[in-house]
């Protein structure tokens, strides 16, 4: 008797950066477990975001297991807020009724394993446990960041104020000392719609069957422990965490307004590369107009280095330096032997990119999270050194000069190369032994394997019934 096919269900977010997460999730899945099939849910972006069509269909040509499903499209209500994270939460809230009968629907041909959701899709989490499926989520940063996204909710009931009114330092277990203006600015005002969904959201990954994380045993060792000790959620149970990485996309980039520099900074930066004397590859961006009536560039319009960098820069550092404009391959880079270090803005990403490569890092943090992820990365990890930044977060050529010497030829920078090394060692032991893939997966695989002995037994015992998990 053929046995009933099994499914695992993806709900990203339709920005690129979580839809390219999700799909390689839902890649390692198939890798190990080929038997069961993986539908990726996608809502159309109705805010701006790169264009997802060619990847797409990329994916679906290299990788026919992977099914997506694209919903139908709504219209916004009149008054909806164009907000980006308005935008984020608010939509797939929108599409709930379109979900549930989606996820009935697929349930009439296969068994749902899992629903594993984005944190942006949080608003399906009442849909999915209406259905009484299992549910997960997929935390596309690293344990430590996880821990401070599950002790949120417990900020929010020990405190009155909103982050940004605080000047304090956040004792979050698993973690380094987080000052208030460390703290992601989306968490700053508790009055916010986003602060809001933030809370909602870190409250259901406490209650859904799992957590998915993109680390591996060997880098977060402190948080790993504590996530799995529960201390991030002092009120009840902590769900199961699953660490499946490093997880790293092949090379896939796509270029927005917020990691930009203003002409500025692009000229301080170069002044200080000049200055330490040392070899660099600088990939730079068209930086902001200084018309405010001007929109945003994309990054890919094409522009003239010479009129945003130092006059006589180039020629100057010719025999020494190379300059692109807006894109370059930046894992093959990094595995390039000749690169002693990074720039990075600590994107979780990039930092895995980057300690899976064995290269030491300079924390610039720009925007998001990342200030948090700069925290982990030098005084926890340590693999990164922290650039001086004034309290507008702009850098001198002093500081650029200062830390590129510092981690090129200082005791600090050797210190971090050995570190990194290690931690480059064991990124690639947790790739070779799969990480928690094994973990997450097995319930499911156990019920198949009870599924197909029910089955087969379907026929000598007609009081055997095998029903949907729904």
């Amino acid at each position: 008797m053929q046995m009933e096919s099994s499914t695992v269900v993806l709900y990203p977010s339709p920005g690129i950066g979580h839809l390219v997460s999700m799909v390689e999730l839902g890649k390692l899945i198939q890798t190990h477990h080929s038997s069961l099939s993986i539908i990726i849910l996608l809502i159309p972006a109705t805010f701006e975001t790169c264009a997802t069509d060619k990847y797409i269909a990329t994916v679906s040509a290299t990788n026919p297991s992977l099914t997506f499903h694209h919903l139908s499209a709504i219209t916004l209500p009149p008054g909806f807020s164009t907000e980006f994270l308005d935008l984020a939460f608010g939509i797939p809230e929108l599409y709930n009724p379109i979900v549930h009968d989606t996820l009935v629907s697929i349930s009439e041909n296969s068994t749902i394993k899992a629903v594993i959701l984005d944190f942006f899709s949080n608003a399906a989490f009442q849909v999915v446990k209406c259905l009484s499926l299992p549910v997960y989520y997929f935390y596309t940063g690293g344990a430590s960041g996880l821990c401070v996204f599950l002790y949120l909710a417990t900020i929010h009931k020990t405190t009155t104020k909103s982050i940004k009114e605080l000047n304090i330092y956040f004792d979050i277990p698993g973690v380094p000392p987080i000052h208030s203006s460390e703290m992601p600015a989306v968490f700053s005002d508790r009055e916010s719609n986003p602060y809001k969904n933030f809370i909602h959201t870190s409250s259901n990954m406490a209650k859904s069957s799992g957590i998915i994380a993109n680390s591996f045993a060997g880098f977060e060792e402190r948080a790993i422990a504590t996530l799995r000790d529960g201390k991030c959620i002092p009120v009840g149970p902590t769900p199961p965490v699953y660490l499946i990485g490093p997880l790293i996309a092949s090379m896939f980039l796509c270029f927005g307004s917020m990691g930009v520099f203003k002409k500025e900074q692009l000229k301080e930066i170069a002044f200080g590369l000049e200055k330490s004397g040392k070899r660099f590859l600088w990939v730079v961006r068209e930086p902001p107009s200084d018309d405010v009536n001007e929109s945003p560039h994309s990054g890919g319009k094409d522009f003239s280095l010479d009129a945003v960098l130092p006059e006589g820069f180039l020629a100057r550092t010719s025999d020494k330096g190379l300059v692109v404009k807006n894109w370059a391959p930046q894992k093959a880079i990094l595995n390039h032997d000749s690169v002693g270090g990074f720039v990075s803005h600590c994107g979780w990403n990039s930092s895995l990119e980057a300690v899976v490569a064995g290269v030491p890092m300079v924390a610039w943090p720009l925007y998001a999270e990342q200030k948090m992820n700069r925290v982990y990365l030098v005084e926890e990890m340590k693999v990164a050194l922290r650039l001086k930044m004034s309290t507008d977060d702009y850098v001198t050529a002093e500081a650029v000069e200062e830390t590129m010497t510092k981690l090129m030829e200082g005791e600090e920078g050797r210190v971090l190369r050995e570190r990194v090394t290690e931690m480059s060692l064991r990124a690639k032991a947790a790739v070779e032994d799969g990480g928690d893939i094994f973990k997450l997966t097995q319930p499911w695989t156990d019920m198949l394997r009870d599924q197909a002995h029910a089955k087969s037994h379907a026929v000598e015992d007609a009081h055997v019934h095998v029903g949907l998990i729904i």
